[in-house]
């Protein structure tokens, strides 16, 4: 896996020389290469969401099946095949851009945190230590304002994918824990931001900005989605 990272975070390194190269700010650099990266997994996303939309559309099918042929197996699995071809719908489908995006986030977050090891531009190896608005290092941990907003920005974003998985499966099916998550996760972002260094905190803020308006995008597709099977149950 770290071979892997090391393969993504390299070239990584690459872009975000050329992209200092043209702007000559490391703090605008990092923000620059955070909107590539997050538009360039946005198609992944939107096929996520499909994929998962999809799925909460075909569940009564599925758990009407599973109920009818809940003492055979072999049947329940070809009638299980047979729905999921009637459907379009792959199961695994919306795994996939899950397993793709991993590896390049952790790219991300590996160049970010320790650039000098994926920085061969003698230029840079200056640069992650430029200040950018009230941070004088960037290669220092803020303590207190970005670590704040990057909790605020994880809370709003997290809460709102919660949001899309409860309406996928149910609020019911949120159990405690994935609720409590909502809260603590924002909290140990904001604690981690305040001993990472600055850099990978705009980085991590501004990615959550991003995917903030990311759901909103995919609330509209998913409610396309689910109008679009609803008006062709009524054709029917």
């Amino acid at each position: 896996m770290q071979t892997i990272i090391g393969a993504i975070a390299k070239p990584l390194g690459l872009l975000i020389g050329a992209i200092y190269g043209v702007v000559g700010n490391y703090g605008i650099s990092l923000i620059i290469l955070t909107l590539i990266v997050k538009f360039c997994l946005y198609p992944l996303y939107v096929k996520q969401i499909k994929s998962t939309t999809k799925m909460s559309a075909v569940q009564p099918k599925m758990k009407a099946i599973q109920q009818k042929y809940a003492t055979d197996k072999e049947m329940m699995n070809i009638k299980m095949s047979e729905l999921y071809k009637e459907e379009h719908f792959n199961p695994m489908s919306g795994c996939l851009p899950m397993i793709i995006q991993m590896p390049i986030i952790f790219g991300v977050f590996a160049l970010v945190r320790n650039p000098l090891l994926y920085l061969s531009d003698n230029q840079m190896l200056f640069a992650v230590h430029e200040s950018f608005l009230w941070m004088t290092d960037l290669s220092q941990p803020d303590k207190w304002i970005l670590p704040i907003a990057a909790g605020v920005a994880t809370y709003i974003s997290f809460s709102m994918t919660q949001q899309q998985q409860s309406d996928v499966g149910g609020a019911g099916n949120m159990g405690g824990m994935m609720k409590m998550m909502k809260y603590f996760f924002p909290v140990m972002i904001a604690l981690m931001a305040r001993s990472y260094p600055a850099g990978l905190s705009i980085y991590w803020f501004f990615s959550q900005v991003i995917q903030i308006f990311f759901n909103m995008r995919m609330n509209k597709i998913r409610a396309e989605i689910l109008g679009d099977n609803k008006g062709g149950k009524k054709k029917k």
